[in-house]
């Protein structure tokens, strides 16, 4: 431990500590804008800079190590010389920033807006050199706006270093210099697989989602259309902080009334689909450890941006992937092909929408023919499966817009039969949790008894990598794997792959993966401003969601097995294959 001081105060710190974090604990306040708690600092915008008491020399805060020479010493993070430095760093930038706040996605998001407000900054006096290149709107699920860039370096480290991507890289040097898509070819031809992590850690309007609620309003104003929305599992604990609640605080019941004040016709929960994933999941699981021959490991296929980039990087596993659709394409298609038959609605007229915690969910809903489901199976044109998909952030703005104080709302429940869930459904939000619901049922469907502690606490936690083993008796030992984060995917896969060509058995039979940190409660989304702390707590809130259900497991689900004898037959039969399962096919990196 090194004792020094920060301005004046007396201050102890871990040796190999930067600056910026001690000043964090000490509650003192350095201003950065390259800098990001998920990403390793590499002092790119200047912000951060401070000095030794009675030193000229200036550092830079986020990748300066406390060390034994500050023993004793005194760190100054703020003095007119360095808030002048800094406020001509802010200067130049905003000579080559637009000037179109009141329009920008980020407009009282925006953490150039906010340090801009901090320092006061009222006049320009430097002359305006705005880089004017075109926006790219080429991918079904993010936008970039170059000329908003500040070459900060977050998307490109997030891109390429976490989530291990490389769709995204510098070009160019000096005024003309840019952050684009790799090659320079349109985003939606780049190997980007929509995860929107790059939008989720910009810190201006350089990228962000493509904004559908246009789309959902017009839907919502035409009385011909019956409209039907579904709220994703991570939805309920993260909506709060767009109204000045702590993450993690739990809503789910004021989202459905909001929903209805919105004009939504019926409102369903994505997490009843997600028990009803299980069902499919968890049977094609047993069915493949218990038919020789059968693709071992069986992996997760709920994360659109995950499917995408298996059938970019690992096209060879594509026998090991779950044929079972994500819950949202489940609920879609049993919305028209179901549900709208029982409540006398034609399905031709459902406008099904949903909010999901994802922007790779809006390219998920047209992933391929499979999303048309409901209208092969009733021979008719209803489209596909999920009309549109909309982000936690644009609900936020739709109830913004619609002027509902959502937090003094009545709670209300949501639509039988395709609301009520169990705590299975709901860690869905989670990494981990699609794997511990698994083991849940999996469990029952192969004992025929309840697991005795359904808590299964090897799949949860931010490790990168997770392993774990359940004992089904009789000498049956699953052996699991959860990864999340893109980055950490290949040390899982590529030890299937050495198995594999080592003629060994499999290391795990069951895999799940997330393509963000954290899973869906850190989506690209959801409310900006994620870090480690901020993911804990909303899966803190989907934890305590799964604690207070009534039933906390899929197959237990009342509505789940009501569905099944009313119209889908058995887990994995002919008329759940039809609806709630797909196919994959290998893609190239590059479109062509």
């Amino acid at each position: 431990m090194i004792n020094f001081k920060i301005n004046g105060i007396p201050v102890q710190a871990e040796e190999g500590v930067t600056i910026l974090d001690a000043a964090k604990k000490a509650n003192i306040k350095i201003p950065t804008l390259c800098y990001n708690p998920d990403l390793s600092p590499w002092a790119s915008c200047g912000l951060c800079i401070v000095r030794m008491a009675g030193s000229p020399k200036m550092v830079r805060a986020c990748t300066t190590s406390i060390d034994g020479g500050f023993e004793g010493k005194d760190i100054i993070t703020h003095d007119s010389e360095i808030i002048a430095t800094r406020r001509i760093i802010l200067e130049l930038i905003l000579s080559n920033h637009p000037n179109d706040c009141l329009q920008c996605s980020r407009s009282g998001s925006c953490e150039l807006q906010t340090l801009t407000a901090d320092f006061g900054i009222r006049e320009m006096p430097y002359k305006k050199m705005v880089n004017e290149i075109p926006v790219d709107d080429s991918n079904p699920a993010i936008v970039l706006c170059p000329e908003k860039c500040i070459r900060c370096g977050r998307c490109v480290k997030v891109c390429q270093d976490v989530q291990n991507v490389w769709a995204l890289e510098f070009q160019g040097r000096g005024f003309k210099g840019k952050i684009a898509s790799a090659a320079d070819t349109p985003l939606g031809e780049s190997p980007c697989i929509k995860c929107g992590q790059c939008a989720a850690h910009c810190p201006v309007g350089a990228i962000y989602e493509h904004d559908d609620t246009v789309k959902v309003w017009n839907a919502l104003h035409n009385a011909d259309l019956h409209t039907v929305v579904q709220i994703a599992p991570a939805v309920r604990v993260a909506l709060a902080e767009e109204f000045g609640l702590e993450p993690g605080t739990i809503i789910t019941k004021k989202i459905y009334a909001a929903l209805r004040r919105l004009g939504f016709k019926t409102v369903f929960d994505t997490n009843f689909s997600a028990d009803l994933t299980i069902m499919e999941e968890g049977s094609e699981l047993v069915k493949r450890l218990t038919e020789k021959g059968s693709a071992i490991p069986l992996i997760t296929s709920c994360c659109p941006a995950w499917v995408d980039y298996l059938e970019k990087y690992y096209t060879d596993m594509i026998p090991n992937f779950s044929t079972a659709k994500s819950p949202q394409q489940m609920m879609g298609a049993m919305i028209k092909a179901y549900w709208a038959d029982k409540a006398s609605v034609t399905p031709e007229k459902v406008y099904s929408v949903s909010v999901m915690p994802c922007t790779a969910k809006k390219w998920e809903t047209q992933r391929n023919d499979d999303m048309k489901s409901a209208g092969t199976f009733l021979k008719k044109d209803t489209g596909y499966d999920v009309d549109i998909v909309i982000t936690t952030r644009e609900l936020a703005r739709m109830i913004k817009q619609a002027g509902i104080d959502i937090l003094n709302l009545a709670d209300e429940e949501a639509d039988s039969p395709m609301g009520p869930y169990t705590g299975a459904g709901t860690i869905f939000g989670v990494t981990g949790g699609v794997m511990e619901a698994a083991v849940r049922s999996a469990y029952y469907l192969v004992t025929k008894k309840e697991l005795p502690d359904v808590n299964f606490t090897p799949a949860r936690g931010l490790e990168g990598v997770k392993e774990g083993e359940v004992d089904f008796g009789n000498g049956t030992k699953i052996r699991i794997a959860v990864a999340h984060q893109m980055g950490n995917i290949a040390a899982v896969l590529d030890k299937i792959r050495a198995a594999r060509v080592a003629g060994q058995e499999p290391p795990y039979h069951f895999v799940e993966v997330m393509a963000c940190r954290g899973g869906c409660v850190a989506g690209g989304g959801q409310p900006y401003g994620a870090t480690d702390e901020v993911r804990k707590q909303r899966s803190s809130g989907i934890y305590k969601d799964d604690t207070q259900s009534k039933y906390r497991c899929s197959h237990l689900n009342p509505c789940i097995n009501q569905v099944y004898k009313e119209f889908l037959g058995e887990p994995g039969g002919h008329k759940a294959h039809e609806l709630l399962h797909t196919k994959y096919v290998e893609r190239e990196l590059y479109i062509k």
